[in-house]
């Protein structure tokens, strides 16, 4: 909750008017008003409300005797009191004082006066506590614009900017909300004097809108500076010390430390109690807080009291229909339903969710816990019919908040976003664990992971599409400038600290990852209007949607890893200490909307079968067949009966399941190969028909054996251990230096002849194709190229690992070899930790980094962090003919980060890449096969199935056919340019 800032003008302007005043008429009892204003004024600096409105109503009678009750200083006076009203909790009273003021000072001092945006922004407060918004808002907009025309105005104008934000963060508003906020506080900062209590009250709005959206790494160190300079201003027992106390702990409670969050409520719940009274809406505020974590540790009997007494003080104050008693009841009927005891919690869940649908309406974020529990409720009644459209709204309401708050966010904060929708998400799935003959059951989850699954990459990608097909100059600017600092970044993390101490280093590191995360929401929030017109389905709509785009012989397999938690309340057993299980769950969809699901049990036992089956396929000599048929029983075959006679497959993989190709297994008899015909997609939603803001590029590029001796120059590397083994050399003996660019200085990278000749067939068989080889297959050449219809991409990959690389293989750079203490820090950015190696000689260290506004330099490394930059909408096809460019880091729901992920964002339509280091010369003749199967008019993941097929007559072993997937479409590629479609130049015509 978000702390109103009211008083303070009423305090500036009246405290000086009233003194001259005073000292102009010598009137003894206007002396005495101002005295005792002024006195109300310290008392209520030091939360000494009850003693702060006795002395305002004796100012008050003073002044309204001296002065009559038409006169702007007598308003002040009402102002001050109905103010102490309103922070006792007492709005009846407050209320008709506060518009008393209004009116007289309209009156007196004209309707753009700071006086009245004072009386109109404590009567907003006033509407916003009553949980009337709508009221509220035009009263906060209204002062602030008077706020605005008052030059030098800064701090009246931050708490006018502070309030308004407030609202906006009660209503879900948020992107409206954080820039208001982190105006007001940059305004507070600056503004001469100690204005430590007003800056405070800053950061406790801002962490608090970064609380609502899940986002604790940003709440946390503005709620501790905020506590730390209440303590130091105010002292360490004033109720706004309580105050951030209790935001605090809300914190660490949201976030499971609950140890540390009771220690916390209960200082701040004695704090209240001993200035603020017995009965005060922020003593119950208190006790619902406490209370809540009474519940969720499971110490029931010390909870109940608290919920009790947190109701009866909202009850007093404000009547049975405010938002603090839906708070309050849900609370208690949570308590109830723990106990098992559903007859009570019943109709308190009925009566809480009705108040807030009055006050909120149908589809505010607020309700969305209130649905949440209450469809607990019914399920641990055994009522799943009248649970299951709670479910149903609580999910949509969600998807609204995603769809509408995050429209500014960056990748990495709707990131944090989408985990925070996690655990509601994660239950639907355990919904249909326990009920997967339900069709309702089925949909809904399917609805959810239709939604949520690889959502991160979709938004990222949407908009990136948004800025290239409609960007100005303004926004062109802004985008090389990301790109820059994308490079920079990759640039110094690669080259290690060099003569910079590990701290400075750092700093760095984070400064220019911080300039690129603001970078990034800036660019959202200016391509929000044009994505918000091309938006997903509805949750209603998007199981029928995406049925719709099934081919008539295609079925669509959701494979879900989720933490599998007991749906209702298991008595005995607290929230704190309730165990999930990582598990898998198949849902599959057919043309016809029917669903099919499928509990695959436990994951750990699947991901083991899939990571060894992986390892064992990644080395030609190894037998593979005992885990190709474990991952088969445990994996796949359970899935049969659901399929029926289904053998084309869109499967949507998730965790290890998305790092082997389904192709490998095997039932027995047969690899799955000879059966079926798979797709792979980040979600099932990339079936939906993709918008064409541009027609398909009908280009061919291929950039493939680049020259990395012509101009390299290697870093100097330590004298004893292993190098990195990679591309067909056993490396000589070394070690790995301390970073990961001299790691890629060192390597000995060879020649890959197989890729030039690769490169030559593709020609051959398209003789439009452009080929970039030796010198030229730069990282520069690649970022300037016009947007290509196919981008086939035939260089050594570079991937964080430790195996070595078999000679004669397209290799990928191990890093560490020695402890981490010895290393540049590993990013958090996995496509840091992924690229291509390119030919062109990289910069030295850090001091070397390019300017953020030039192009990227020509250097042999690219990540994919710097490759999801490329402007990739029109192209249908990039082909990763190197090794292990599948792999990355597999994230839950998510998809895997790496370079297949980079491709994606940038906007390519079918990404094909492996899953392990590949042979040079099979890889050659793989890929000759792939493409005459794509000129015969194949689709594109069928085109690889034949491809495969017909290299393993010759190759038996599925280390040298499988290695390779198409993720995205399956359509044959449309018309590519003929030898005559070339421009003057002869160069092949953009498809634009």
């Amino acid at each position: 909750m978000g702390r109103v800032l009211g008083w303070m003008t009423v305090v500036m302007l009246c405290c000086t008017a009233g003194a001259a005043v005073a000292e102009e008429v010598g009137d003894a009892r206007l002396v005495e008003a101002q005295a005792a204003f002024d006195e109300a004024a310290k008392l209520k600096d030091a939360g000494s409300y009850p003693e702060a409105l006795a002395r305002a109503e004796h100012a008050l009678a003073l002044r309204e005797a001296a002065l009559g009750s038409t006169h702007p200083d007598f308003a002040s006076c009402l102002h001050q009191v109905g103010d102490l009203y309103r922070r006792q909790g007492d709005l009846a009273r407050a209320e008709p004082l506060l518009r008393r003021a209004l009116a007289i000072r309209e009156a007196a001092l004209g309707e753009n006066h700071p006086a009245v945006a004072s009386s109109l922004n404590n009567l907003a407060i006033l509407a916003t506590a009553q949980g009337l918004y709508d009221r509220a808002e035009p009263l906060f907009q209204r002062a602030l614009a008077i706020q605005e025309a008052i030059p030098d105005n800064n701090l009246l104008l931050a708490s006018a900017l502070n309030n308004l934000a407030n609202l906006y963060s009660d209503k879900g508003l948020y992107d409206r909300a954080e820039p208001l906020l982190q105006r007001a506080l940059a305004l507070y900062e600056a503004a001469p004097g100690d204005n430590s209590h007003l800056v405070a009250s800053a950061l406790n709005n801002l962490a608090g809108l970064y609380l609502q959206q899940g986002l604790y790494d940003r709440a946390e160190p503005l709620y501790q500076r905020e506590l730390t300079l209440q303590e130091e201003s105010l002292g360490k027992n004033h109720p706004d010390v309580a105050y951030a106390l209790n935001n605090l702990a809300s914190l660490y409670l949201q976030q499971g430390s609950y140890g540390r969050a009771e220690l916390l409520l209960q200082r701040a719940l004695a704090i209240r109690e001993a200035a603020l009274g017995k009965n005060h809406p922020d003593l119950a505020d208190s006790l619902n807080n406490l209370a809540d974590l009474y519940i969720n540790q499971g110490a029931y009997d010390r909870a109940g009291p608290l919920t009790q007494r947190a109701l009866a003080i909202h009850e007093a104050l404000f009547g049975e229909k405010h938002p603090g008693v839906a708070d309050a009841l849900r609370i208690q009927a949570r308590l109830h339903m723990m106990q098992g005891l559903y007859g009570r919690a019943e109709p308190l869940f009925q009566r809480s969710l009705a108040i807030s649908e009055a006050v909120f309406g149908k589809n505010h974020p607020n309700l969305e816990l209130s649905l949440h529990d209450f469809a607990l409720l019914r399920l641990a009644q055994h009522r799943l019919p009248e649970a299951l459209p709670l479910f149903t709204r609580a999910l949509a309401i969600s998807e609204q908040r995603l769809r509408q708050e995050t429209l500014g966010f960056s990748e990495a904060r709707l990131a944090l976003f989408l985990q925070q929708l996690r655990t509601t998400e994660q239950l639907l799935y355990s919904l249909v664990r326990e009920h997967p003959r339900d069709a309702r059951v089925r949909r809904l989850a399917l609805g959810a992971v239709l939604l949520r699954k690889g959502r991160s990459i979709e938004e990222t990608a949407r908009i990136s599409r948004s800025l290239y097909q409609r960007m100005g100059a303004e926004e062109r600017d802004r985008l090389e400038r990301l790109r820059g600092l994308r490079t920079q970044l990759a640039t110094l993390w690669l080259a290690g600290p060099g003569s910079l101490t590990p701290a400075d280093y750092q700093q760095r590191l984070d400064a220019l990852a911080s300039e690129g995360d603001a970078l990034e929401a800036d660019l959202a929030k200016r391509s929000a209007p044009l994505r918000a017109r091309t938006r997903l389905p509805p949750p209603a709509e998007i199981v029928g949607q995406v049925a719709a785009s099934l081919p008539r012989d295609g079925a669509l397999v959701e494979l879900i890893a989720y933490v599998d938690s007991p749906l209702g309340p298991q008595r005995g057993t607290p929230h704190s200490r309730r165990q999930g299980q990582l598990r898998y769950l198949a849902l599959v969809l057919f043309p016809d909307t029917s669903t099919r699901a499928l509990d695959l049990g436990p994951a750990a036992p699947i991901d083991l079968a899939a990571t060894r089956l992986r390892d064992e396929l990644a080395r030609r000599d190894a037998r593979f067949q005992t885990s190709a048929q474990a991952l088969y029983r445990l994996a796949f075959r359970p899935l049969l009966p659901l399929l029926g006679n289904t053998r084309r497959l869109f499967i949507s993989p998730d965790g290890q399941l998305g790092l082997v190709p389904f192709a490998s297994l095997h039932d027995g008899h047969h690899f799955l190969l000879d059966s079926f015909d798979f797709t792979y997609l980040t979600s099932g939603r990339d079936l939906l028909p993709r918008l064409q803001d541009t027609p398909p590029s009908s280009s061919v590029f291929v950039l493939a054996d680049p020259d990395f001796h012509a101009s390299s120059r290697k870093l100097p590397v330590a004298s004893s251990g292993n190098a990195p083994t990679l591309a067909g050399h056993s490396g000589p003996t070394g070690s790995f230096s301390s970073t990961p660019h001299a790691d890629l200085a060192a390597t000995p990278w060879a020649s890959l002849p197989g890729t030039r000749q690769e490169a030559e067939s593709i020609q051959r068989l398209l003789p439009q194709t452009q080929l970039l080889l030796g010198t030229e297959a730069t990282k520069e050449r690649l970022f300037h190229l016009p947007t290509p219809g196919v981008l086939h991409l035939a260089t050594h990959g570079f991937f964080l690992e430790d195996a070595p690389v078999p000679e004669g293989y397209r290799g990928v750079v191990k890093f560490g070899a020695l402890g981490e203490e010895a290393r540049a820090p590993r990013p958090s950015d996995p496509l840091l930790r992924s690229g291509l190696i390119l030919a062109g000689a990289p910069p030295r260290g850090p001091d070397d980094a390019p300017d953020a506004a030039s192009p990227p330099p020509d250097s042999a490394p690219v990540t994919a962090l710097e490759l999801a930059g490329l402007n990739l909408w029109g192209t249908q096809l990039v082909v990763l003919s190197a090794c292990d460019t599948g792999r990355g880091d597999v994230k839950l729901g998510q998809g895997v980060f790496g370079l297949r992920r980079a491709f994606v964002v940038a906007g390519a339509e079918t990404v094909v890449m492996s899953l392990w280091k590949v042979n040079d010369e099979t890889t050659r003749t793989l890929m000759e096969a792939y493409y005459r199967n794509l000129l015969a008019g194949l689709g594109r993941s069928t085109a690889l199935r034949e491809a495969m097929r017909s290299l393993r007559l010759t190759q038996a072993h599925p280390h040298y056919w499988a290695p390779f997937i198409s993720v995205g479409s399956d359509a044959p590629l449309r018309a590519l340019a003929s030898p005559s479609q070339r421009t003057p130049d002869g160069t092949p015509a953009r498809g634009r």
